[in-house]
Formats: C-alpha cells, structure tokens, sequence
C-alpha cells in the first residue's frame, strides 16, 4: 500500500472507531435487551459515509474500495457486532447489488439514498425450506403485461421489517434452472409487499431480522436488475463480496473478544499476582492473537484481490469459513478467560460469545464455505 493509502486507512479508522465509542457502545446492552434495531443511528452513519463505502461518489457514495470497507466494518463491530452485521448487509447485499448488476437509471434512482442512509436497505434470497438450497426457491414471479406479481415469503431477512428497499431474488423459470431466477427492486409500500414476524435471536439482537412477505405483488420491468434469468448467478457473485463482509465483521467480534480479555487478565489477580503471568491463560491469550492475524490476513488479501477486480470466490469463502470459526474458538476462550464473570451481562464477553456464531451460519454456512472451496480447487487446482 502507499503512504496515501495508509493515511487514508488510519483516518478512516479512526472515524469509525471514534462513531462507534461515541454513539454506539452508549447503547449497546441497552439495544440488545430490548432487540430494537436503531434506526435513527443507522440514518445518522449514512452522513459519515459509513453506508455507501463502495459507491461512486457521483451516487452520493465514498468512493471508496474493499480494504477501506473492511476497516470500518472492523471498528464498528468490536463495540457491537449487531450494528456491524447491519452495516454489512445494507453495503454488501442490497446497495452493491444495484451497484454492480443496476441500470443508469437505477443506480441514480436508489444509489444515493441508500449511501446517504436516506434508504435503508435489504436483501432477499434466503427462504424457509430454502438456505443453502437456494435453486429450490418458491417464490415465484409471474409475468403480467408490463409486471410481474410475486408471490411467497422470505425469511431471516436482515432489515426486513424497517428496509425501505428490498433487493428480491425470485423464480421466473423452472424449478432447480439456476437460469430461471430474477432479481427485482421493491420499495416498502408496493401493494402487497409486507413485512412478517420479527425473529427473537441469540445473538446480533439490535439488528433487525424478519420475514418479507408477497402476496399478489406487482413489480413494474423496470425494477428488474439486470437481465431476466440472471438473479441467481448475480447472487452468487454478491455473496463473494458478502462473505468478505462478514469475515470482517468475524474479526471484528474476534479483536473485541481478545482485547477485551487482555485487558481483564492484565487486572484481575489471583494468588497475589494477574492471571496474565499464569502460563494457562497467557497461551491461550497467544493462540487467540494466532488467529486473529491469520484470520486478518485472509481478510484483507481477499479486500485487496477484489479491489483488483480478480476472482474471489475460492479465498472470500476461505476468509469468511476461517474467519469466523476463529470468531466463535476466540469469543469462547474470552469467557473462559474471565471465569464466572465472562457469563453475567455486566462484562463485555458474553455479548461477544452470542454474536459471533451467526458468523457461521449467515451469507453462507461454514458446511457451504467448505463445498465452495473444495470446488474450486478441483476446478482451478491447488
């Protein structure tokens, strides 16, 4: 990187870092308990620049590239990985889709709202008998004229019930064709678009998740993205970035876990002496640190190939797969760190146990993280 560049990192960090101290870590136990999703707030980063990190500044974007998005996604969700998962998704999923798959048109219509956080938006693949499985998808849109009436649910749905824009993935072809899939936009309001039941989660409580429900939906053509067919495989393409996203966001929880469990092994005594200086905790403290760098460089070599326009598919999924079992492995050895204290609410950790095991599950599974790399190993070789 030149000099610039990591002048740029460092001030963009320390934005994010001073936000997030400033505005965020204030609320956090507060937002968690009562699972409410800061809408105010998250409008309030769209001022900072923190929701259109990837768009062009000519959407109202900060132009900016994929190591500067990982950094801010760090520095937010080592103070909470609930706002940091939202952040992900609304920059990731809904605006890089219009971003990368959009018309002109399109892209001035929606780009500089969502940037601003004028927009908030959402996503929609996922559905109740469909996770991993996508091709099997049951949503379907008909074609009516000049629309198309969608019809089905979506489910864990990351802003589905506040979103003011949802980009949908739904069947226009036949069942398991991964060329009989569209993309549509759909802002709230549309008649027969709603929202349905809010999810009661484990962890990352403060961001909002929910079903998306159509019933007789009608969506103009010109809210198609891209070309009729092509919403599965622009899907697959999105989830490259997205998986860099929350391998950010793992290491994000990881670094918040592992500082937080220096910091109480530097000033917590027993047997007259801080529990650092015993060999027990002073390994694990090192094999938390291993990881932590390991898992930061996957990350910000799969920022830097994106960036570069190169092919991500193998090393994202790589970064989110290792990313964020190191997350869990480092949040889990953070409690045990503090002992009785890591379990109780008053201590930072717990929060941080709870939020990193959606990193396993979300964008896809650690199980599909493996199927995607051993494919394309077998097609590009070792």
């Amino acid at each position: 990187m030149s000099v610039e560049t990591l002048n740029n990192l460092q001030l963009i960090k320390e934005t994010a870092r001073d936000f997030a101290e400033n505005y965020i870590r204030p609320h956090v136990m507060e937002w968690d308990e009562a699972q409410e999703f800061p809408v105010d707030l998250f409008r309030q980063m769209g001022q900072y620049g923190f929701l259109g990190v990837l768009v062009p500044e000519k959407y109202n974007g900060a132009g900016l590239g994929y190591q500067e998005y990982i950094t801010v996604i760090e520095e937010i969700g080592k103070v909470c990985g609930s706002i940091g998962l939202s952040v992900a998704a609304h920059n990731s999923l809904c605006t890089n889709h219009i971003l990368m798959f959009g018309n002109e048109e399109q892209k001035l219509k929606y780009l500089p709202k969502l940037a601003t956080g004028e927009f908030i938006g959402a996503w929609g693949l996922t559905e109740p008998n469909t996770g991993s499985d996508a091709g099997r998808m049951k949503t379907v849109a008909e074609e009516d004229g000049d629309y198309y009436v969608l019809n089905g649910a979506k489910n864990f749905i990351t802003h589905g019930k506040s979103g003011d824009v949802a980009v949908v993935i739904a069947r226009t072809g036949e069942l398991l064709d991964s060329h009989g899939m569209t993309a549509f936009i759909i802002e709230r309001g549309t008649p027969g678009f709603s929202a349905g039941k809010k999810e009661n989660k484990l962890g990352m409580r403060a961001s909002e998740t929910a079903e998306l429900i159509f019933n007789d939906c009608r969506v103009h053509k010109s809210q198609v993205l891209g070309e009729v067919g092509d919403g599965f495989i622009q899907s697959m393409k999105i989830l490259d970035g997205g998986r860099i996203s929350i391998a950010a966001l793992s290491l994000a929880i990881a670094k918040g876990a592992y500082e937080a469990a220096v910091q109480y092994a530097k000033e917590r005594e027993q047997f007259g002496k801080p529990i650092a200086s015993f060999q027990a905790i002073s390994f694990k403290l090192a094999d938390m640190a291993t990881k932590i760098q390991a898992a930061e460089l996957l990350t910000r070599k799969s920022g830097h190939l994106k960036d570069k326009g190169e092919k991500v598919t193998r090393i994202s999924s790589m970064a989110k797969y290792y990313a964020s079992e190191a997350a869990v492995w480092v949040a889990n050895e953070a409690v045990q760190v503090f002992g009785g204290y890591g379990y109780i609410k008053d201590f930072p950790v717990e929060k941080y146990y709870r939020d990193a095991k959606l990193c396993t599950i979300g964008e896809g599974t650690s199980e599909i993280q493996k199927l995607v790399i051993s494919r394309e190993i077998m097609k590009e070789g070792a």
